[in-house]
């Protein structure tokens, strides 16, 4: 091997090629399948944690039908319900409506959900355990939550705005039982009301039960606001169809009965008010007949009164034709006037002076009270006493009708008011399934597992994209320049004894003999033999193979050993020489006693020691072995040595192949001392574990030094989904897989 300066040979695939394609995705995710396969545990293992912290949800369901107007005035005729005209409903309005205060409130202060129970001694790993805890459960009564230690129900509880959302704790003692906070702490007695005065203001409470003593119980008083707006985060409010009239309300909760409590009162709330809502109109209408009739019945008796008086004083007057068309026209316009003036009144209490209705009846009575006084004008040139009983006559009738009128109206709307309704129906009332609606458990542990694999196979990818790990051989030679000129899969079987510190002889020939890696290493041998020169260094016999690799754990001594035994089978001298004196393990592989036994080290020890001191031989034929011996203090200061020189002089005369194991490149400087030896030059890589940019880096190092690496040795391709479309294995041929 000569050691001439040489450059890199440039790689003979531009950067721009060298990028994932899909073939390469795929198959750093075969790789990684590990690490996917651990994600995608660890999600589902957190899903099924997940649907044992939380607790089942639950869902009610009610509707309510919208109508488009509203039965209240409009049971009296054409009179007064058209002065208020129909009451058209807005869905939309309606819905927001049903999330009012107006509508919650009521429901809050019934069943007491302003106030808050917890149990403090509930923790998530007792939550995962049980698979569900208890929730307070509030009722007409009071608020009650079960432990395990017994219940606690409280049926009162009120504070000062300032201990509003303010956490208080209770605990049973001897005598009753101890309500305190940060601060505070007041004594009190069971199934009793009790106020106490604290420092923010005054807290009233009744207790019925509290669990065994010891067990403390949280109590918060919410704000009205933070009470509705959970209710609304839970209550959902929508139109079934456009315009259709129809409102679905559903409401979710941790307990179905509790949750089908909630929703009932709340449609019932609304309802009621809906109703009472319907009915106002009719309320303000009777309110303002109650006033009227009495002050019209007096107005008809003083005229009938005067009327009377009139009469029995001149008797009876006979009216001409004239003044009969007269009267008869001033009473339908008077009647007209009382008509207006009290359809005026009725508006009045909706609308202002300047609503179109208003002004339309202000216009009317102008004309009418023009026509009547052009009619008081010609009655006037009739004569006094004509003219005075015309005006009684007139006056018995005017207050008749009008009380009349009224009476029968007022008696109409009492009926209206009796059977009155509000726009609002309930259709369905919501009923308790016991089926839970969340989690859903094989749902969320599906995803789970999805999203663990998709993220482990993106930490696959990162990991691959940042670990330019040695794979494909040809990528290899492209981006390093120096040629690959084995690949050797793993051994199984060597693999085995190698995690057995008792085993024997790990070499193939004995543990693998049959396998593919065994056949890598033969096809290794004649790629040197045929690439060696005929004659070694300076007309030497031996000719010199130095094995290295970029870093230690590459498995350039599972090489060395088995590339010894496939050279000795040729009937050739053949020695490996254990050159890594810092942790050279060569030994065990051939069984020798490193501690009895000198070594490569020893030989620099005294001046008296030979080759054939150091030299043993090994079980199989014609191998023999140099140990590394006892650690020195500077292995490179001796390997550069002419004594080490004198020593392969020495042994170049004995042996047809040498073959020296050494230390990493990047960990010492040994494999550019012993390359001068060298007739080739090998570097061990490990596949998907070495760093392509260290071994460059490492093959960069010899270079400089003017060594030439001949060839780089894959070592551990694991045989695989994606391994199996490489064409650097060779084939086994043995009588087990023989047809």
């Amino acid at each position: 091997m000569n050691t001439d300066s040489k450059k890199l040979t440039e790689p003979a695939i531009d950067r721009e090629n060298n990028e994932f394609s899909l073939s390469d995705l795929f198959g750093a995710l075969m790789r990684g399948w590990k690490t996917i396969l651990l994600f995608a545990l660890l999600g589902l293992v957190l899903a099924i944690l997940y649907n044992r912290y939380v607790n089942p949800t639950y869902q009610s369901d009610a509707l309510i039908q919208i109508n488009e107007s509203s039965q209240s005035v409009s049971g009296l005729g054409n009179d007064i319900s058209n002065l208020v005209g129909p009451g058209a409903n807005n869905s939309l309005a309606e819905t927001q409506l049903i999330k009012s205060r107006m509508v919650l409130e009521p429901v809050v202060d019934l069943l007491h959900l302003q106030t808050r129970l917890g149990n403090p001694e509930v923790t998530a790993i007792d939550r995962i355990a049980n698979d569900r805890v208890n929730t307070p459960v509030h009722a007409p009564t009071g608020v009650s939550l079960d432990t395990d230690n017994g219940q606690a129900q409280i049926s009162q509880f009120n504070v000062a705005p300032d201990y509003l959302d303010e956490t208080f704790t209770l605990v049973r003692s001897d005598n009753g039982f101890t309500l305190s906070n940060a601060l505070e702490e007041f004594k009190g007695q069971f199934n009793q009301s009790q106020e106490f005065k604290g420092a923010k203001g005054p807290i009233q409470i009744t207790v019925e039960d509290l669990p065994a003593s010891g067990h403390p119980i949280n109590i918060t008083k919410q704000s009205l606001q933070i009470t509705t707006n959970a209710i609304n985060s839970k209550l959902e409010v929508i139109e079934t169809e456009n315009s259709s009239g129809i409102i679905q309300l559903s409401y979710t909760g941790p307990n179905q009965q509790q949750t089908t409590l909630i929703l009932n009162e709340i449609v019932l709330s609304y309802v009621g008010q809906n109703e009472s809502r319907g009915a106002e109109e009719t309320t303000k209408t009777i309110e303002f007949m109650e006033t009227q009739i009495p002050r019209l019945k007096q107005q008809l008796d003083d005229s009938e009164a005067a009327f009377n008086d009139f009469r029995e004083r001149y008797g009876t007057i006979d009216v001409a034709q004239e003044a009969e068309l007269l009267i008869a026209e001033n009473s339908r316009i008077d009647g007209q006037i009382s008509d207006l003036k009290l359809q005026q009144a009725e508006l009045s209490t909706y609308y202002t002076d300047e609503h179109p209705l208003v002004i339309q009846i202000n216009d009317q009575l102008r004309v009418l009270n023009n026509r009547k006084q052009e009619i008081s004008n010609t009655i006037e040139r009739l004569p006094d006493i004509q003219r005075e009983f015309l005006q009684l006559s007139e006056d018995v009738g005017i207050n008749r009708d009008l009380y009349l009128t009224m009476l029968n109206n007022y008696e109409q709307l009492k009926i209206v008011e009796a059977g009155q309704i509000g726009y609002a129906r309930v259709v369905d009332l919501p009923v308790s399934t016991y089926e839970p609606i969340a989690p859903m458990k094989g749902l969320i542990m599906l995803l789970a597992t999805a999203i663990g694999a998709l993220l482990g196979a993106a930490v696959v990818l990162i990991r691959s994209s940042f670990k330019d790990v040695v794979k494909d051989p040809e990528d290899l030679e492209s981006k390093i320049g120096v040629p690959v000129i084995a690949t050797v899969p793993r051994s199984k079987s060597v693999q085995r004894l190698g995690k057995n510190n008792r085993a024997g002889n790990r070499l193939l020939s004995y543990a693998d003999h049959d396998s593919v890696s065994y056949e890598a290493i033969k096809s290794l041998r004649t790629y040197l033999m045929f690439g060696m020169p005929v004659q070694g260094k300076n007309d030497q016999r031996s000719r010199v193979i130095v094995v290295s690799g970029e870093s230690p754990g590459v498995g350039k001594s599972f090489i060395v050993a088995n590339l010894a035994e496939v050279f000795s089978q040729l009937d050739k001298r053949v020695l490996v020489i254990d050159a890594d004196m810092r942790l050279g393990s060569l030994h065990n592989t051939f069984n020798i006693d490193q501690e009895s036994e000198n070594g490569l080290a020893d030989y620099f020890a005294t001046d008296d020691s030979t080759a054939v001191s150091i030299t043993y031989p090994t079980s199989i034929d014609n191998l023999d072995i140099i140990p590394r011996g006892n650690q020195p203090r500077n292995p490179s200061s001796l390997l550069a040595s002419d004594r080490f020189s004198g020593l392969m002089s020495e042994l170049a005369d004995h042996y047809d192949y040498i073959i020296i194991d050494s230390p990493p490149v990047l960990a010492a400087t040994d494999a550019v001392i012993l390359s001068k030896f060298a007739d080739k030059v090998l570097m061990v890589t490990r596949h998907n574990d070495s760093s392509e940019g260290q071994l460059a880096y490492a093959i960069k190092q010899m270079s400089r030094s003017n060594v030439e690496v001949d060839g780089i040795v894959i070592n551990d391709i694991k045989q695989g989904m994606m391994t199996k479309n490489t064409y650097h294995f060779t084939y086994a041929y043995s009588s087990n897989n023989s047809k």
